[in-house]
Parts: structure tokens; sequence; C-alpha cells
């Protein structure tokens, strides 16, 4: 008896869920595992077995662990996106938006999760921030520097060549703070004074709207 096109379909649905549902769970545990123990020493078979699932199944939906490190990284990244741009909407003024999402971002380099997975773990592996990502980063300061600019906050310049000078100021100094042998706390107090001098310096005029 033919199979008919809603039970297809319904099974097809049911086999996309079923995938979905593993590829979450993968991601989940490796996340975690990453976080707790680093990648350098997560074991694959740990992990997958952990929530019931096989190493085969790991390869499968993502080919391999460097790969399977990078969705945890593009997932994260996304996180990280989302909470910058809401710590930016609720800054009372442009000015305090920009300041704000880049001392939001030196702050991430104190959870633990972060630290370890992008901030030691990804440039170990890959020597920086997928560039995907850095262009999002980019861009999202080139708007609100471009914006500042026209409103006569900030003093005429290149606002894409200034974004991404500042979004590698920002990045570096995220990477130091999170480095596994210094003082995140003390150095997060560090680059926060430097980054405001750095933003001073922008200013068409004196720092009075900080």
């Amino acid at each position: 008896m033919p199979v008919s096109v809603s039970t297809a379909t319904t099974v097809r649905r049911s086999r996309s869920a079923m995938l979905e549902d593993t590829r979450t769970r993968l991601l989940a545990a490796a996340r975690q595992a990453f976080a707790e123990h680093g990648y350098a020493h997560t074991s694959m078979d740990d992990f997958t077995a952990a929530v019931g699932l096989t190493r085969g199944a790991l390869y499968h939906h993502f080919g391999s662990k460097e790969k399977l490190l990078l969705a945890v990284i593009d997932q994260l990244e996304g996180e990280v996106g989302l909470h910058l741009q809401t710590v930016a909407d609720a800054a009372p003024d442009g000015w305090q938006a920009l300041r704000r999402r880049c001392q939001a971002y030196l702050e991430l380099a104190l959870e633990p999760e972060l630290r370890r997975i992008i901030l030691q773990d990804a440039r170990a592996m890959f020597g920086d921030v997928p560039q995907a990502h850095q262009r999002i980063g980019i861009a999202a300061l080139e708007s609100a520097l471009q914006t500042l600019i026209d409103d006569g906050v900030a003093r005429p310049t290149h606002a894409g060549v200034t974004a991404r000078m500042l979004y590698g100021a920002v990045t570096e100094a995220a990477f130091w703070i999170a480095e596994a042998d210094g003082d995140p706390p003390a150095r997060l107090a560090v680059s926060t004074a430097a980054l405001d001098m750095l933003l001073n310096g922008l200013l068409a005029g004196p720092p009075s709207h900080l």
C-alpha cells in the first residue's frame, strides 16, 4: 500500500526533528565539556556517552572535534552579540551605547565559559575570533561611530577604519584579561581605564558626555 503524502511528510519532519535534537544535545554537551576541561583535554567519547550518543553521531553532524568547537564558538558569539546589543540599547544616548558596548565585551572576559572557550581555546586553535563574527562586531561599531560623527558628538574621521582599530583594541584587551596566568579582575580595571582614555580621544568636545 503506497505511503500517503501526509505520512511521508510527517516521517521527514520527525526525522528532521530527531536530527536537530541530536545536534542540540551534542552542542550542549560539548559546550559544557569545553568550558569545564578545555578543548585539548576534552574526550569526545566521554561527553557523547554522557548524553547517550556515540562518536559516530558527532562525526555525522560536525565532521570533527575542531568543527564542533567552531559550532560552539558560533553559538556563543551569537549570544555575545545579542548581549552587547541589549547593553547598547539600554544606554541613555549614543555615546554611552558605544562605551558600554565596548566595556561589556571586556567584562565578558570574566565569564568562565567565554573566557575558556572563546578567549583561550579559540585563540589557541584558530588565532582569533572567526571572521564572520569580526565583521558583525566591526559593522556595529562602525554604525555607532558614524551616527556619533553625524551628530557632532565624535570628531570627523573615517568610521570604517576607526571601528576596525577600536574592535582590535577591545578584542586584544579581552584576550589579555583572559590569559590563564593573569589576574582577570585587575586586568579588567586597567583595560576599562584605558578604554575610556581611548574613547575620549574621539569626542568632538570635552568628555562631559560620559
